[in-house]
């Protein structure tokens, strides 16, 4: 009967159920995690419904199981942003709290982006049971989350945020500076007759603004956090300032209570307000310089045109951006943004599409070519039909994708979470035992014991230990954004910079994925022009990759082509007809035997071109040889040069296709690539990446087509080129917006260079630490008699923050290129 209480019951939407067999292998799927009791999948009703023990499995077990075994969990997912989050211990806190809501299944708070991005089952809770949930462990959900469309949502946020905070960080600075002067009275003249007494009076009339409504949010944070039996940094400062406030309010009213006649009996105020003023000021620096880990992604925003020119039955108007709808019809002009994503319709143009693809060169755009939403017409007017508007341009899914990586969190983060998770107890245990070691111990007195652990409770504050990961992550992919180099999440960009092998797809990776004329070799004394003319007066009747590049080769040439009867094409063989009456045949070998044409000398220059990575197309004429074309994918300009790259880096460069051995090795021996994997089917791709991890080696897979994405998914680092299908931009991990192999460079060089400036934060925030708090216990006193000042120590504590945020933003000048 007990287990019955303990248990829960979850509904849980999925998706890719066809047959009962389907629900039966969730089923066992579910049954074999411990804790499951009960799993009943419906596949009509695309449905499961789980009865577990809390206790001994969550939800988020039972999703993977789900998705392991191949289906889907509808789940739902939302982004919120949160006001007063200040330090890794808030940031677990807001985790926690939202990890304990039923249905929720999984929570990660960023604090540099201050928002939490959730993932939930909508049958069990909702967006305002999160940001209930959110409000009562002390924090402010924003009513509305920040949407990519919303260019200025996020902005006006933080400027409301480092208003608030300047407007306090001024009301506070007249009385702090005002109790700093009083604090010294006795050696400043014309302050010196006045009495110690009034002086306390005036220090304590100063001082209560300061703590209880310039320091309010500190006071109300810490309330609100031994409410939930938790701490942060909200707890130090709290009582720290209320410490070093309380003895000095006794101090001045009543002396007596600690057993003096209030001679030689000091007062702290000064300590109290210029801690509260300097944490201020920390933030107020700390959100200056955050706003600006931001600025790619308002770049990007910014990219966006406010109006579009549209034409709506037959009369051409201006209207906004918000209101442009599929199917519309939109005109362009010179210098002007394309709104949205679109399909040209008339005219001719060049576009600038630097800022998405990074591509320098304009790409010229005619009737039937696509263009992209932001990017800038050079020369003439066209004529659009948009075919994607609002979230679904590319710009947007771009600014999505920025976005969930900047508030994702990379595994070297739960280092900085674990210790959050403990470190604002051990501290206020340190500040304890620092107190008695001195009072009782040492016999200093109470005032020096009491600012012992009021330093040690300010210098340790946990800002910067939240900031190190959160803040690089953030300006890292922000960076790699302003160069095409779109990464997904911050575990991608952490295992990005242990690569150590390169496999590249050879077709539309490392080549142009589109073959081309290479060689004309005439025969018979048929000059090459006929011979290329003969083929492309056939050829362009026929739909065949390689007919359609002989064709482009002759237009190119401006060869004058022939008129062609009987036209006929031999799938897999070639392509027969008659010129001026007489028999054209071309194709490979074999078709040229069965019509019984020789091929003479050509036979062995074949089995050369072969060897080259080359296909050989035979011409004859009238049953006569007349000559040979070869055509070949070739390597894009930038592929040796990126493998040679890679090379230099310490990494090794694999080429994975499909295509016989002697073509795929002549391939690479052009691109430089020594390791080849050829002759492998698009099912055993993955099973060719694991075989390498199971090497040892730290994979990236690079690739652009459908039967490229199971590969993606094995590789430890999943690379897309932008070029390719949409399947293989979802499958991956990093997507190159740009069709250039350059950009698995800069990917790795970004990660490499962001985890840098990890390390050096995180080393830093532990060093700060490690080093601050056992001085601010008096630990150089006994030799040196050096004491840190607990207002030292809240400067100290503020800079140390600036100072990681400020190191993130040396990315910022970083070129990976």
């Amino acid at each position: 009967m007990s287990s019955d209480v303990t248990s829960r019951r979850v509904h849980i939407p999925i998706g890719g159920m066809h047959c009962a067999a389907c629900a039966l292998a969730i089923e066992r799927a579910l049954s074999k995690l411990e804790g499951v009791r009960e799993a009943n999948v419906n596949f009509a009703a695309e449905r499961a419904a789980v009865i577990f023990d809390p206790a001994k499995t969550d939800l988020g077990a039972i999703v993977r199981a789900v998705r392991e075994a191949g289906y889907t969990p509808y789940l739902e997912r939302v982004t919120i942003p949160i006001v007063g989050m200040h330090c890794a211990a808030c940031v677990r806190n807001v985790e926690k709290a939202l990890l304990n809501v039923p249905g929720v299944i999984s929570a990660s708070v960023n604090l540099a982006v201050e928002n939490a991005t959730i993932e939930y089952l909508p049958s069990e809770t909702s967006v305002p049971a999160l940001k209930k949930a959110i409000a009562a462990a002390g924090y402010t959900p924003v009513d509305a989350a920040v949407e990519t469309e919303d260019r200025d949502a996020e902005q006006r946020l933080r400027a409301a945020e480092y208003r608030h905070l300047k407007r306090k960080f001024l009301i506070g600075l007249v009385p702090a500076a005002l109790i700093m002067i009083g604090s010294m009275h006795h050696e400043i003249p014309g302050l010196k007759d006045i009495s110690q007494q009034t002086v306390f009076y005036l220090l304590f009339a100063l001082c209560l603004p300061v703590q209880f409504w310039v320091g309010l949010q500190f006071h109300t944070g810490f309330l609100a956090a031994l409410k939930r039996r938790t701490a942060d940094m909200n707890t130090l400062i709290s009582i720290g300032t209320m410490a070093a406030f309380l003895y000095s309010a006794v101090v001045t009213f009543f002396p007596e209570w600690l057993g003096e006649s209030g001679h030689g009996l000091d007062v702290y105020y000064d300590t109290a307000a210029m801690i509260i003023v300097f944490v201020l000021l920390g933030r107020l620096l700390e959100s200056r310089a955050k706003s600006r880990t931001s600025d790619s992604i308002r770049k990007l925003m910014g990219l966006r045109p406010e109006t579009a020119r549209v034409v709506r039955d037959g009369v051409e108007k201006e209207i906004r951006i918000e209101e442009v709808l599929k199917g519309d019809l939109l005109v362009v002009r010179p210098g002007e943004r394309i709104p949205v994503d679109g399909i040209v319709r008339e005219g001719y143009s060049a576009v600038d599409e630097s800022m998405i693809t990074g591509e320098s060169m304009p790409v010229e755009k005619k009737a039937g070519d696509e263009v992209i939403g932001a990017t800038i017409n050079r020369t003439g007017s066209f004529t659009f039909e948009a075919t994607r508007v609002g979230p679904e341009t590319t710009l947007s899914r771009i600014i999505r994708l920025v976005q969930e990586a900047q508030g994702s969190k990379a595994p070297i983060q739960r280092l900085a979470d674990r210790v959050a998770g403990i470190f604002v107890p051990v501290v206020v245990s340190i500040a304890t035992i620092a107190f008695l070691v001195w009072f009782f111990g040492a016999g200093e007195g109470f005032a020096f014991s009491l600012l012992v652990s009021v330093a040690v409770l300010i210098i340790a504050c946990p800002c910067a230990l939240g900031l190190a990961t959160p803040t690089a992550i953030m300006v890292g992919t922000g960076r790699g954004a302003e160069y095409g180099v779109l990464i997904k999440s911050g575990e991608s960009l952490e295992i990005a910079h242990k690569i150590d092998a390169v496999v590249f797809d050879k077709t539309g990776t490392l080549t142009q994925g589109r073959p081309e004329v290479t060689d004309i070799l005439p025969a018979n004394g048929t000059p090459p022009e006929a011979v290329l003319a003969l083929a492309a007066s056939l050829e362009r009747l026929s739909e065949h990759p390689l007919g359609e590049a002989i064709v482009a080769r002759a237009a190119e040439m401006g060869l004058s082509l022939e008129e062609v009867e009987g036209f006929e094409a031999i799938p897999g063989r070639g392509v027969r007809g008659n010129v001026e009456g007489r028999p054209v045949r071309i194709g490979n070998l074999p078709f040229m035997e069965e019509e019984g044409i020789a091929a003479g000398d050509f036979a062995e220059r074949i089995r050369e071109l072969s060897a080259e990575g080359k296909t050989a197309v035979l011409i004859a004429f009238d049953g006569k040889m007349v000559g040979a074309i070869a055509l070949s994918d070739a390597l894009k300009e930038s592929s040796p040069r990126t493998v040679r790259t890679l090379q230099t880096m310490g990494i090794e460069t694999i080429m994975l296709s499909g295509d016989a051995r002697p073509a795929a090795e002549a391939m690479a021996r052009k691109a430089g690539i020594t390791r080849v994997l050829a002759e492998v089917p698009p099912e055993e791709k993955a099973e060719a990446i694991a075989s390498l991890q199971r090497e040892g080696k730290v994979v990236a897979m690079v690739g652009d087509g459908i039967n490229d994405a199971p590969a993606l998914v094995q590789a430890d680092v999943g690379i897309a080129i932008g070029t390719g299908t949409d399947v293989a931009i979802e499958s991956a991990d990093i997507t190159l917006m740009k069709g250039d192999p350059e950009g698995v460079v800069a990917a790795i060089r970004i990660s490499r260079q962001t985890m840098r400036i990890i390390r050096q934060n995180l080393f830093w925030a532990f060093f700060y630490n490690s080093i601050g708090i056992p001085i601010a216990a008096g630990a150089l006193y006994p030799v040196w008699e050096i004491l840190l000042n607990p207002i030292y120590a809240s400067i100290a504590m503020a800079l140390s923050s600036v100072s990681v945020v400020s190191n993130s933003l040396r990315l910022r000048r970083f070129s990976p290129s």
